[in-house]
């Protein structure tokens, strides 16, 4: 118990909060299918664009999260093969009130779709203020309670990843899966999403699930439950929705102390674990699993956007740019209809800079992702991000 102890006080991090993007409530609700319709326009000329970012906040992550988003819409701009938008910037300052009304003003000014905002309130709001016009609009968030209608989700989500790590695991024989929890609503909708992709995928099979206060104590009084669940079940993959600023890393340090032993049962998570880097050294974390972008395309984008701006983008602001990307795919066609709910949810997708990915009619997304693993403290890729969506996913 000592050595637990000591274990737990060197592993377990201040906080148990997740990042701010997957702070979402716990699923439930049904999310209307998406908008077919959306207005038409003239691609003789521009397509007017409305870019909502958290611009003029009290906050300084917002601002520079705001410039970030437009450097990267307009890197997206110059990159584009014969399309021409018309960009036109609009400051949420990070409030959902604020999103509504900068929504209600692009549309009076001619915007024909919405790209942004951040927070999972402002889309909804600027879902609703838009959708009297049937202006579709390209949030940035990645909580799927906001999507359907007329809103439509660019961030990763829970389930996207689930369904890809789960796939991989039945793939390789790795299938009869524990799920580990923290008793948080972000935590709750993660184990939710695994379930569920354990569920739909063949070769998988759900050995048990256990969840566990978000504390030191918590952690240590849920031990036995899971080791004895692990062993009963006879799981050979147990799949963790903590991330490495919360329990993950103290969660694997004890697991193997607690006679889960990783050399015969895989270790996988939810979240990325190589952010921070040093986590690549924690001993608990040496041979998981987890999914991350392409990480050639990924690269290949920071040194673009740091060529251009001098400095490296912000985590999310390749979402911008695979929304003009995507917008300009659709307009590129030369159609009136081109930004219409049904063109956004063309099957085979668009090419954004961490790889494919295609919007579907529940307002949610679909996203080309590798499976990595830590070997020796280093990600290694160990399969290949899909590079289109023939015979992947859905």
């Amino acid at each position: 118990m000592f050595a637990v102890l000591a274990t737990a006080r060197k592993l377990w991090t201040l906080s148990v909060m997740l990042f701010a993007a997957l702070a979402l409530a716990a699923c439930g609700a049904v999310m209307p299918a998406a908008n077919g319709g959306g207005p038409r326009i003239d691609t003789s000329r521009p397509v007017p664009v409305a870019l909502l970012i958290p611009g003029g906040s009290q906050n300084a992550a917002d601002n520079a999260l705001a410039q970030s988003l437009e450097n990267a819409a307009r890197l997206a701009m110059a990159e584009l093969d014969g399309v021409s938008i018309d960009l036109r910037v609009y400051n949420t300052a990070g409030q959902a009130g604020q999103a509504s009304s900068q929504a209600t003003k692009a549309i009076s000014e001619g915007a024909k779709v919405i790209l942004g905002p951040v927070y999972a309130q402002g889309a909804a709001a600027a879902g609703v203020a838009a959708a009297s016009s049937g202006v579709n609009v390209l949030a940035f968030s990645n909580n799927p309670e906001v999507a359907g209608g007329n809103v439509f989700i660019l961030g990763n989500t829970f389930q996207n990843t689930a369904n890809r790590m789960v796939r991989y695991a039945a793939s390789q024989n790795k299938g009869n899966i524990l799920v580990l929890n923290g008793n948080s609503p972000a935590e709750t909708l993660g184990r939710d999403a695994i379930l569920q992709a354990i569920a739909s995928t063949p070769g998988a099979q759900q050995a048990g699930s256990v969840g566990f206060e978000l504390s030191q104590n918590g952690i240590i009084q849920a031990m036995p439950q899971i080791s004895a669940t692990a062993r009963s079940s006879g799981a050979n993959n147990i799949m963790m929705t903590s991330g490495t600023d919360g329990a993950l890393p103290f969660l694997a340090g004890l697991l193997p102390e607690n006679g889960v032993n990783p050399s015969a049962v895989q270790f996988m998570g939810l979240q990325r674990w190589d952010i921070p880097a040093n986590a690549l050294t924690l001993p608990g974390l040496q041979n998981g699993w987890f999914a991350i972008p392409d990480p050639t395309l990924s690269t290949q984008f920071t040194n673009r956007y740091q060529a251009a701006y001098g400095q490296p983008p912000h985590p999310i602001a390749g979402l911008a740019y695979d929304g003009i990307a995507a917008i300009g795919a659709l307009v590129k066609a030369g159609k009136a209809d081109a930004l219409t709910g049904t063109a956004l949810t063309q099957s085979q997708g668009f090419a954004g800079v961490n790889g494919v990915f295609r919007l579907l009619p529940d307002g949610t997304n679909e996203r080309g992702l590798a499976i990595a693993q830590i070997q020796n403290q280093k990600v290694v890729v160990i399969d290949a991000a899909p590079k289109s969506f023939g015979g992947f996913g859905f």
